[in-house]
């Protein structure tokens, strides 16, 4: 006979007590440290999703199907109180407040069954955090396994508590909403409730890591990164839908990893331990890698799956545009097993321009790569937050703005000390629109996208002559294999030429206008790096 899983429950007495040091002590069952298919039995078995037809396990995550940026809360590290950069991204709450909300979620989790699993974050064992998660749905906690590394022996330094069914009291608690996502830096707990998605436990983990690796000398990065034939590795960064985990899944080159990493000294590495692809669209043809590593371990989230073929259907965003794939590394054939990487020779920024106007690649000098990180323009990709249902432009400082604790120049001063010292080129890749903004252009073909960026990594267009864009001041390479030279040039891709100056002198003033915020801490050679005023 199968064992029962049930059975494994409250073997981990170590757990229970550190559970019950949290003030945690549920009636239920506590299931600490299942493998994946043991929880994977457990929540088919508790109505919390289904399998598919090639065996990964897809669940839903309610109304609520993307992150809620505006109900994350930050307490500060009481020795460092005056570090974080408050303001919309930052917002603080009372150690009392946070309190009263984690006895509401002891009582709420009082008589529930608790699912505790062990990880790690980092792959460089100098700066590698302990991390443990504990949730009140078992496809939580599988999903997490996913993408967190394997346990360390040390007791964790980091606690996730995620109970998507205790909400909050606004009017008793001070939040915007019942949702809550409260990272308490001083006692190195997070809080989640009143969502199911459970994307808030992986960006807790970044943002947590973007505070703590700065301080240890670490740039993070909201990137991913990928090591060629040569041993050169590559970074890709970019928000959500931009095609991070796309294009860095190449078969003629080894992942390290699709989303979180740290520089340091000694090179890259991987923060996480797994991947967490947007599934929106999936196609075998085009994304081979992506299509082959959704199988049985594998955890498919708000994906529309016939409940007779138990076929997913990639196409179908009814339930939402952000449908997620999360899964381990290594289903990724080629993966890089260690996570790590030597120092960047080539670095991509990755813009999905709703405005249809940049070119679809172009390199940057050194002064316009510090202005555009700080800058971080993409679109909002319509799913990733609520409220958000098409893209629109937005400006996202270093490509990471709802995970940074610590102010953007920090991050800056960062990347501008590994560019000083292990050089890189560094590219602007347009992945939104060409031949029209959204609505009237379409979407880089993804076929021309792989072309140019596999151009800039195998150094191919070095000795491509490159024209200055008049507006962007960009250098643009005038001629690519694979890819039409009018596309190269975003102007002649448009059928009116005067719509695309007015579009172009728009996105313009909005890089102007955001790149205020930061002007006074930048260098003049950085301040006039941006787009040109318009003759």
């Amino acid at each position: 006979m199968a064992p029962d899983p049930m059975t494994q429950a409250r073997q981990f007495t170590a757990a229970d007590a550190e559970l019950a040091a949290l003030g945690l002590q549920p009636a239920g069952k506590v299931h600490a440290q299942l493998p994946a298919a043991a929880l994977i039995e457990l929540a088919v078995q508790r109505g919390e999703g289904i399998l598919t037809d090639a065996g990964a396990f897809a669940a839903n995550t309610g109304a609520i199907t993307g992150r809620s940026p505006k109900d994350r809360y930050l307490i500060p590290e009481a020795a460092r109180p005056d570090d974080v950069w408050w303001g919309p991204v930052n917002r603080p709450m009372d150690p009392f407040v946070f309190d009263r909300l984690f006895d509401r979620v002891r009582s709420y989790l009082q008589s529930r069954d608790l699912f505790v699993t062990d990880g790690s974050a980092c792959a460089d064992s100098r700066h590698t955090l302990a991390v443990r998660v504990v949730a009140d749905e078992a496809w939580h906690a599988l999903l997490a396994q996913r993408l967190l590394r394997p346990p360390i022996a040390r007791r964790p330094e980091l606690t996730i508590v995620a109970a998507g069914g205790a909400k909050a009291d606004p009017a008793a608690d001070g939040t915007r909403s019942e949702v809550f996502v409260v990272l308490n830096l001083d006692r190195r707990i997070v809080l989640i409730g009143g969502t199911r998605y459970a994307g808030e436990i992986k960006k807790s983990i970044f943002s947590v890591l973007n505070y703590l690796l700065p301080f240890g000398g670490v740039f993070p990065m909201h990137c991913s990164a990928n090591i060629g034939p040569a041993g050169d590795t590559a970074l890709f960064f970019g928000l959500s839908g931009t095609g991070k985990t796309t294009l860095s899944a190449d078969p003629g080159r080894r992942l390290i990893g699709d989303d979180e990493h740290g520089w340091s000294d000694e090179g890259v590495f991987n923060i996480e331990g797994g991947c967490y692809a947007k599934t929106i669209r999936l196609s075998r043809e085009q994304e081979p890698q992506i299509w082959n590593a959704i199988r049985f371990g594998a955890v498919l989230e708000n994906v529309v799956v016939d409940p007779r073929t138990r076929r997913p259907d990639f196409a179908d965003g009814r339930i939402t545009e952000n449908t997620r794939a999360a899964y381990p590394a290594d289903f990724i054939a080629g993966a890089e097993p260690s996570g790590r990487g030597g120092h960047p020779r080539t670095i991509l920024f990755l813009a999905c321009d709703a405005f249809g106007v940049l070119p679809p690649l172009s390199r940057q000098t050194p002064e316009q790569a510090l202005y555009h990180f700080l800058s971080g323009y993409t679109a909002k990709v319509a799913g990733t937050e609520r409220g958000v249902t098409e893209p629109e432009a937005t400006f996202s400082t270093c490509f990471a703005a709802p995970f940074l604790p610590l102010h953007p120049t920090r991050y800056a001063a960062l990347l501008h000390e590994r560019l000083r010292t292990h050089g890189a080129t560094v590219w602007l890749v347009n992945t939104g629109w060409t031949g029209g903004g959204y609505g009237q252009g379409r979407r880089m073909p993804l076929p021309h996208t792989r072309a140019l960026v596999r151009a800039a990594l195998d150094g191919s267009l070095s000795g491509v002559p490159t024209i200055i864009d008049p507006v962007f001041g960009l250098a643009v390479p005038q001629a690519c294999p694979g890819v039409p030279a009018e596309m190269l040039r975003p102007r002649d891709a448009w059928p009116d030429a005067a719509a695309y100056d007015a579009q172009a002198r728009r996105l313009a003033g909005l890089f102007r206008d955001n790149f205020r915020s930061y002007a006074a801490q930048a260098t003049e050679a950085v301040r006039q790096a941006g787009p040109r005023e318009w003759p």
